[in-house]
């Protein structure tokens, strides 16, 4: 079956939004399937900026039909404000559908979110405060809202009535909050039915009618491997799972309808939030600062900076493994021009001198670990402009084979600039 899935093997803002867009050309259907919108896409179409939140990225095609799959976590009127904003650029969202199983994020999702983090402290995990965790963790209990429950709305009040029974009770013994309205938040979520009740689908029966005719359905995920709620940094990840794997529950396939995972890197390193980072390079660092810089390096919906680091190939060799990976797409490798040497990270040191050529599970020992690097020289020459692989300078060709080598897959596809139009594609077979 013609499934594809595209997957952020670092901590996320590798470029997914873009490959996503470049491959959707020939695909029937794009399919979000965990997060919420706490992960932005930024796309640069004809040098015109897209920032996306919940719409999949496929949505700049008017071939394509945008799936939000059961697993995101959907905040209405977030969806709606999106909406508005691509159609007040010309964008047709008319072929948009959300599954009716997603799940709500709910005002006292929100609440919560900011509150824990304040009650944290130093402590705190860096969440975006958007209601995303306190949306899963309500799932996980079964006391979640759903996109269906807003087309009965006895059913949604009476979901509603019972979450806040217990949720005000916290907010007010608790965190000495003031309670929340019901009658407002059902006035508030109700009054948008009749824009969203056109886009409620049951979206794994338009993904199996796909894959079963035999068109290319893209799966796209938010944030990263290392993000993913079971294999990323615990507890500095997401509330959710990003890899391929995330794909079976979160968009109702089996593992059979996919043939190609394609694993989004950038060329060097970044991360938003708290938690470790072996291959940091921070504030006042000449090189991190540059990459910041030319990368732009501010969260799409938030505008954090970012924290910059070199590429790490431990962490790469293990998303590959994790997500079984078929290849690569590389983004930002132009972002790297300036450089007269580019570091890579091959290994880990701990602290008592073992080599680990792995991720360690251990966070005790992840969180202490020196970089052993490999140093390959740079290229000091603009590259924005290459439109095949042969284009490139010398160096930057060995740098890409020199991942691919440590990798153990092939770098299939290349960004050397924002722009749609400045992806190389490297084989014959992409």
């Amino acid at each position: 079956m013609p499934g594809v899935v595209i997957v952020g093997t670092q901590w996320g803002d590798e470029g997914k939004g873009r490959f996503t867009d470049y491959l959707a050309s020939d695909s029937a259907l794009c399919v979000r399937y965990q997060g919420g919108h706490n992960a932005g896409h930024t796309l640069v179409v004809d040098g015109e900026v897209f920032a996306l939140q919940l719409v999949p990225s496929g949505i700049l095609y008017p071939h394509v039909t945008p799936v939000i799959g059961n697993g995101v976590v959907v905040d209405p009127s977030v969806l709606l404000e999106e909406i508005d904003m691509l159609e007040s650029k010309g964008i047709s969202t008319a072929r948009l559908r959300v599954s009716g199983n997603a799940h709500l994020i709910m005002p006292y999702h929100q609440e919560f979110d900011r509150v824990t983090e304040r009650y944290l402290g130093k402590n705190k995990l860096g969440t975006t405060m958007r209601g995303i965790g306190p949306a899963y963790a309500d799932k996980a209990l079964r006391v979640g809202i759903r996109v269906q429950d807003l087309l009965d709305p006895s059913i949604f009040r009476a979901k509603l009535d019972l979450a806040l029974r217990e949720k005000n009770l916290v907010l007010a013994k608790v965190y000495n909050r003031l309670p929340l309205d019901a009658d407002e938040i059902t006035e508030t979520y109700l009054a948008m039915v009749p824009r969203l009740e056109p886009l409620i689908a049951d979206t794994v029966h338009l993904v199996h009618e796909a894959l079963d005719a035999n068109e290319k359905v893209l799966f796209e995920g938010a944030q990263a491997t290392f993000l993913d709620l079971d294999h990323g940094t615990y507890p500095y990840v997401t509330s959710s799972n990003p890899i391929s794997g995330g794909v079976g529950p979160g968009a109702g396939v089996g593992p059979l309808a996919i043939n190609r995972v394609i694993g989004v890197a950038k060329a060097y390193l970044t991360r938003v939030g708290a938690g470790p980072f072996p291959t940091e390079l921070f504030p006042g660092d000449e090189v991190g600062d540059m990459l910041v810089e030319r990368g732009a390096e501010f969260g799409t919906n938030t505008g954090r900076r970012r924290r910059p680091g070199w590429l790490d190939a431990v962490m790469l060799r293990h998303a590959v493994r994790l997500n079984s990976c078929t290849e690569l797409a590389m983004a930002k490798l132009d972002v790297l021009t300036p450089c007269a040497e580019i570091k890579v990270c091959v290994a880990y040191e701990a602290e008592d001198g073992t080599r680990f050529d792995h991720v360690p599970y251990h966070q005790s020992v992840l969180h202490k670990v020196r970089p052993i690097y490999e140093t390959l020289p740079g290229w000091e020459s603009e590259i924005t402009e290459a439109k095949k692989v042969e284009d490139l300078p010398d160096s930057a060709r060995d740098y890409l084979k020199f991942i691919e080598q440590v990798a153990g897959v092939p770098i299939s596809f290349l960004g050397v600039g924002p722009g749609r139009e400045q992806t190389i594609v490297t084989n014959s077979h992409a």
